[in-house]
């Protein structure tokens, strides 16, 4: 339960702001409230619900503040990742990033948006795993986890958030070992991901049977 209503989040078919009736749910699923409960609870520890007193629960919905707040968060935290990567990668680690990377690439020409964000956001969270400090790694999938409601909110009609050239030429920077660079690079990424965005918001009506199809 949990994982599909995450699931429909990163894929932006729940948007942001998108009320979530623990009844409709329910109903859907064909499970009791008190199992719905327990998996919005969950996802509001991870940043992904918000939980209103007495009004029920939201997809998340970040303000442009805490947007700022985010990538500032992950312009610290990945440009040393990055860095500490750069020193101490491996062949198999490289191999895996230019895969995401080509699969990035696909995503994009086959215009698939929703495999798009999930694919960039794989690639960021699996390059912070690889700096090998798990703490620092499940910081960095809970702000990848938020930049994609973010994206969902404010993402530029037809403009991709995450540049996939981008990150080929971190991969270069990595395998090069020149983890200043790199962790210059990073910075100016996701600087430029911020920066794509804008402050229009769109919110449509709840269609389980779609969303979930």
């Amino acid at each position: 339960m949990h994982a599909a209503i995450y699931d429909a989040v990163m894929d932006h078919r729940l948007p942001p702001g998108i009320k979530l009736t623990e009844s409709a749910f329910a109903e859907f699923f064909g499970v009791s409230r008190t199992i719905i409960r327990k998996a919005l609870f969950r996802l509001s520890q991870e940043g992904i619900v918000a939980l209103r007193p007495n009004r029920g629960a939201v997809v998340a919905s970040p303000t442009p503040d805490e947007t700022h707040n985010v990538f500032d968060a992950r312009k610290l935290i990945e440009r040393e990742l990055i860095r500490m990567v750069a020193q101490s990668h491996t062949k198999k680690q490289i191999d895996e990033l230019k895969a995401l990377a080509r699969r990035e690439k696909s995503a994009q020409q086959d215009r698939n948006a929703r495999s798009l964000v999930r694919l960039t956001g794989d690639f960021h969270v699996r390059l912070a795993q690889f700096a090998g400090n798990p703490v620092l790694a499940n910081l960095v999938t809970s702000l990848v986890s938020r930049t994609s409601l973010i994206i969902a909110l404010y993402e530029a009609p037809g403009v991709p958030a995450c540049p996939t050239h981008d990150h080929s030429e971190l991969i270069t920077l990595i395998e090069a070992g020149d983890g200043a660079t790199a962790a210059h690079a990073m910075s100016q990424h996701l600087a430029e991901i911020e920066n794509r965005l804008d402050l229009s918001t769109a919110q449509g009506p709840l269609d389980l049977n779609e969303v979930f199809a």
